[in-house]
């Protein structure tokens, strides 16, 4: 078992994050509050409950530098949270959309953050001294669908995207008097913001969770069909790769390392992906312990391990055409697992740790060093 702690917090949540010293947890119970948190004297007791939202809370992003919260509800607003003194003052971001926010990440600078929303848009927003709110810029027209999830790359500047419409994008957003302009030709600052860098047509469904690895080098992200997709050297001519496995679809990514990525999904259970030597991704395992089933017929057949094959290779570089085993679903989560947080120590850039919330209501951290099998890939 790599689970340390099990949290049974509400009946269901929705996202969740932790403060940046990990002494609090702020999460959603599916409603339209954000309830915080705090570990005293080994017992968790609710320290507030931020209320502006009128719909369910469905991005919640808490900022390590700056120590802010900035939430987006299907109510269509978003609002940053300060602390000040013992109570949390929101501050208005003017989002200007017509459809619900789904999904919010602050950028590693922490002097924007991107809101994907229904309305096939993008939000860049940004902080105005002079109003006393926060802006934002939209990258409309790039997207057929709903906008599922953001991820920023280290540079600060480009932001990878995924949608409902099946495609991940990589997109520049640049905004003068806000990114400093660096001196070097060819780098991030020369592209206008908008401007689409990368188009990925790799998953024939829905696309969710979309992450970089810690250098940017490396993009990852999951599509509703069982697929999980690998691109290396983003830009004009992508090397791209997928990884198709027999269990329900995954929802969310994270890189734990260069090699290693924990997905998690539908079915319960964190799954673990690691690149050998060569630079091919396969899976390795689960991380939550469990029997599997010796009654009934053999899970999968040959016609699902064709169908597996078939639907396994990449339209752009090397394809990966193994079809996993999977085991019986169950576990420490007995519900979709819909969100994953790292738990980065001061001053490390590694993660062994990192949480997961679901529909069941609970809150699970991990950790990895306990499991020495996964040691062999440079945690």
């Amino acid at each position: 078992m790599a689970a340390i702690a099990v949290h049974q917090f509400a009946q269901c949540i929705t996202c969740h994050a932790w403060s940046p010293d990990h002494a609090m947890v702020a999460f959603c119970p599916n409603n339209n509050e954000v309830h915080i948190y705090k570990l005293i004297q080994e017992k968790w007791e609710k320290l507030h409950v931020l209320q502006k939202h009128d719909q369910i809370v469905s991005g919640i992003d808490w900022s390590v530098r700056s120590n802010r919260i900035v939430t987006v509800s299907h109510d269509r607003n978003s609002y940053v949270w300060n602390q000040e003194g013992s109570e949390w003052v929101p501050t208005l971001v003017i989002l200007r959309l017509n459809r619900a926010a789904l999904c919010v990440q602050w950028s590693p600078k922490e002097n924007k953050f991107a809101v994907g929303s229904g309305a096939k848009t993008v939000c860049i927003c940004y902080y105005e001294q002079e109003n006393n709110w926060w802006v934002s810029k939209l990258i409309r027209k790039r997207h057929d669908s709903s906008v599922t999830s953001v991820a920023w790359h280290p540079n600060n500047v480009f932001l990878a995207t995924t949608s409902t419409d099946g495609k991940c994008r990589v997109f520049s957003t640049f905004i003068k008097g806000v990114d400093i302009k660096e001196k070097k030709e060819g780098t991030s600052s020369d592209t206008k913001f908008g401007e689409q860098i990368l188009q990925l047509d790799l998953s024939f469904s829905w696309a969710f969770g979309v992450k970089w690895s810690p250098s940017g080098n490396t993009l990852a992200y999951v599509g509703h069909n069982s697929m999980i997709y690998f691109v290396d050297d983003v830009g004009p001519s992508p090397l791209a790769q997928n990884v198709a496995f027999r269990d329900l679809p995954l929802r969310d990514v994270l890189f734990v390392s260069e090699k290693m990525v924990i997905g998690v999904g539908f079915d319960c259970n964190p799954m673990v992906f690691a690149a050998d030597e060569t630079g091919i991704w396969t899976f390795i395992k689960f991380l939550d312990e469990r029997k599997t089933s010796s009654s009934g017929p053999k899970y999968g057949s040959q016609f699902s391990e064709a169908f597996g094959k078939l639907y396994g290779q990449s339209k752009y570089g090397v394809g990966n055409d193994a079809v996993e085993s999977s085991r019986t679903r169950g576990g420490t989560h007995v519900n979709c697992i819909n969100c994953i947080v790292p738990l980065r120590e001061a001053g490390s850039s590694r993660i062994t740790r990192f949480t997961t919330s679901g529909l069941d209501g609970k809150i699970v951290t991990w950790d990895l060093e306990s499991q020495e099998d996964l040691l062999n890939y440079h945690l």
